[in-house]
C-alpha cells in the first residue's frame, strides 16, 4: 500500500475527474480529499473506475499540527473504510 500527494505526483493542475483517472491508472485505489464538491465533478470518472473510491475528510480546517491530531483521534475512533466506485464521507457523524 502506498500513498502520495497530487502535488508530489505533478497532478496539482488536474481537474477532479482527471485526478481520479490518473490515480487509478497508476494503481491507486482511493483518494482522500477535503473538497466537498469533489464527488460531483469526479462522478463520471468514478463510474469508469469501479474499483476506485473517494473519501471526503470532514474535519475542520486547522493548522497542520491541530489537523493531524484531530485526524489521529478520529482514526482511533473509526478507521477510513473506502467503498469502491463511491464517494464516502469520513468521519461519519
Amino acid at each position: 500500500m502506498s500513498c502520495d500527494t497530487a502535488a508530489n505526483r505533478g497532478w496539482k493542475a488536474l481537474s477532479n475527474g482527471e485526478l481520479v483517472s490518473a490515480a487509478a491508472a497508476t494503481g491507486f485505489t482511493c483518494l482522500l480529499t477535503r473538497d466537498h464538491l469533489f464527488g460531483e465533478s469526479a462522478a463520471r470518472a468514478l463510474k469508469t473506475f469501479l474499483s476506485f473510491a473517494v473519501v471526503v475528510v470532514d474535519l475542520p480546517q486547522q493548522r497542520w499540527q491541530a489537523h493531524q491530531e484531530q485526524f489521529v483521534t478520529a482514526w482511533g475512533e473509526r478507521s477510513i473504510e473506502p467503498v469502491a466506485g463511491t464517494l464516502v464521507h469520513w468521519p461519519r457523524k
